[in-house]
């Protein structure tokens, strides 16, 4: 599920949080290692049913951001793509890039496999770990 377009997200959003020093933190945020947090359920619902409780539960863990619909790649799983952009670490200041694929699985429910990353500087914050097993938590319930 990873993909290139996560990466220019998170360079973008820490270049944007830089303001004027935006062309240094960008640089600096290439280099940086990613924290990855993935899990995988299964919900017992129809798929526009868990569609819409996926994208409630994305929008929540990014404050209020809707979710946008992206490519899901050519490996072959298909299924429905959100990502939304959410706020991690020490203060939720470490942009965390959160995509959930949907994918139906017919009279037992609705595959989701969760993927959210992070940068992760000197301290280890673990901000894409903690905010796929929050998500988690709140899908679950």
């Amino acid at each position: 599920m990873p993909d290139e377009s996560e990466d220019a997200l998170l360079v973008e959003a820490l270049g944007a949080l830089a303001g004027s020093g935006r062309s240094g933190a960008a640089f600096t945020a290439k280099r940086l290692k990613k924290n990855v947090g993935e899990a995988t359920l299964l919900l017992p619902l129809g798929f526009d049913d868990a569609l819409e409780r996926v994208r409630g539960a994305m929008a929540e863990v990014s404050t209020g951001a809707e979710p946008w619909r992206v490519e899901t790649g050519t490996d072959g799983t298909g299924g429905t793509a959100l990502r939304v952009m959410a706020g991690g670490g020490f203060g939720g200041l470490n942009p965390v890039a959160v995509t959930a694929v949907l994918n139906p699985g017919g009279e037992q429910g609705t595959g989701v496999r969760l993927r959210a990353a992070a940068k992760e500087g000197l301290i280890k914050q673990r901000a894409g770990e903690k905010t796929v097993d929050r998500l988690a938590r709140l899908l679950e319930h």
